[in-house]
């Protein structure tokens, strides 16, 4: 293998590269989107939701947390449930409801206020907005000038924390697949937490603050399982016992399921029979990857996934790429692949199509079983999205370099090239 070989080899690969650089910055303009109905059916598929679906062993219930439904009841029959449950020393309350408004039932109102007002560990949501100064900046910027909170009577005495989940749904009625959550945000130079940090950092402080002390923008959720399902309708993993509104009524529960726990009050359906899609997410223990139909969990569970993450330390930890080891890694494959497929293409190449494909697929085939293994057993998020990118392209992509890009800068094929033209001509 001479220097002109090496030489090839080199900007071969930068050449596959500045393939995958154009290929992406079209792609922006969504102008396949319309030819594309199997890649939109799976766009908000990732590899690792196998892990999170099929591989993961179901998972022993959390019973540090424990999830109440308030259905649809009125304000006062919400203020009986948070008398009857705080009656029996739980460590935390958290609602995930907003009540930015003072409704008709002047005596609901009070004895909901007052209720809370008892609670001694009260967390209540709020959601980080932005004004249209902010938008107009620039869609998608991760700042936030204002605070959406309940009407003030509520949360007299509350820790107030964001409710906001990471999804790329604009409203409510939307799809919403929830992978991620921001842990921290500031909001006009003031700090606050997600609502699930500050329910875990009530509950043990030390843990709440590791999860700070990670510095992560955003943490994926390493979801565990949904609700305890006595019914067997769901076919999730059982991981929190849940409270139906008349459960709370009829106190049909021991008084340890809640002495001393983090307790979520949050919509759970009109009763556990409900289908209602209200403050439900899609998440990757869905078992229908493509053209998801039913999302699968409540907003309520994913936050109580959330805390069952901080209070165990499981977290998910990602390829870090901000020294670019990725890239790096991407490149080294890259190269080695452009190295094998050139010696295929001058000593093999009646065989190239077939030994390059088969090569590359088997390639892909070993990256992806590995990306699903390292994050099922070690919860070790592997981005090699790059490196795929660059395995697929490099058999086609160098057929291209030395049939098209070789020969414009070649004189002699050049020449051949116009000559025959002017022939046909």
């Amino acid at each position: 293998m001479n220097k002109k070989f090496w030489l090839d080899c080199v900007f071969g690969t930068i050449f596959i590269f500045g393939m995958m650089w154009m290929f992406f910055n079209v792609s922006q303009f969504g102008i396949f989107d319309a030819f594309d109905p199997i890649g939109e059916a799976l766009d908000d598929m990732e590899m690792t939701d196998v892990a999170f679906s099929q591989l993961r062993k179901d998972p022993v219930p959390d019973t540090n947390i424990v999830l109440v439904n308030f259905g649809e009841i009125s304000r006062a029959k919400i203020a009986e449930q948070v008398a009857i449950i705080n009656k029996y020393d739980p460590a935390v309350i958290g609602f995930d409801s907003f009540f930015d408004f003072l409704s008709p039932d002047t005596l609901g109102d009070l004895a909901l206020s007052n209720a809370l007002a008892e609670v001694k560990n009260l967390v209540m949501v709020t959601k980080l907005l932005q004004t249209d100064s902010i938008i107009m900046l620039g869609e998608g910027l991760d700042i936030y000038d204002s605070l959406e909170i309940s009407h003030p009577i509520f949360v007299k005495n509350a820790h107030l924390a964001f409710a906001n989940l990471d999804t790329e749904a604009a409203n409510q009625e939307d799809f919403k697949t929830c992978r991620a959550f921001p842990t921290m945000r500031m909001v006009n130079e003031e700090q606050h937490v997600a609502f699930a940090v500050k329910m875990a950092e009530l509950y043990d402080s030390e843990k709440a603050q590791n999860l700070l002390e990670r510095d992560n923008p955003f943490e994926i959720i390493n979801y565990r399982g949904n609700l305890v399902d006595f019914f067997g309708r769901t076919g999730y993993p059982n991981m929190f016992y849940a409270l139906d509104v008349d459960d709370v009524f009829n106190e049909n529960f021991v008084p340890e399921m809640i002495k001393g726990k983090i307790v979520i009050f949050g919509f759970l359906g009109k009763d556990f029979f409900d289908t209602s899609w209200d403050d439900k997410f899609f998440t990757p223990l869905n078992k229908d990857y493509a053209g998801k139909a039913n999302p699968d969990m409540y907003g309520a569970v994913v936050h109580a996934n959330i805390i069952s993450m901080i209070l165990k330390e499981d977290y998910v930890n990602e390829l870090n790429d901000k020294e670019g080891f990725g890239i790096l890694l991407a490149i080294i494959i890259c190269f080695l692949n452009i190295t094998l497929f050139s010696y295929i293409y001058h000593v093999l190449p009646p065989w190239y199509d077939g030994i390059t494909k088969i090569i590359q697929l088997i390639e892909i085939m070993l990256i992806i079983f590995l990306m699903v293994i390292v994050f099922s057993e070690y919860s070790f998020k592997l981005n090699l999205v790059i490196t795929l990118a660059a395995i697929a392209l490099a058999g086609d992509g160098l057929e291209v370099y030395y049939g098209v890009v070789k020969n414009l800068f070649n004189k002699e094929s050049r020449k051949l090239l116009f000559t025959i033209r002017h022939k046909r001509v």
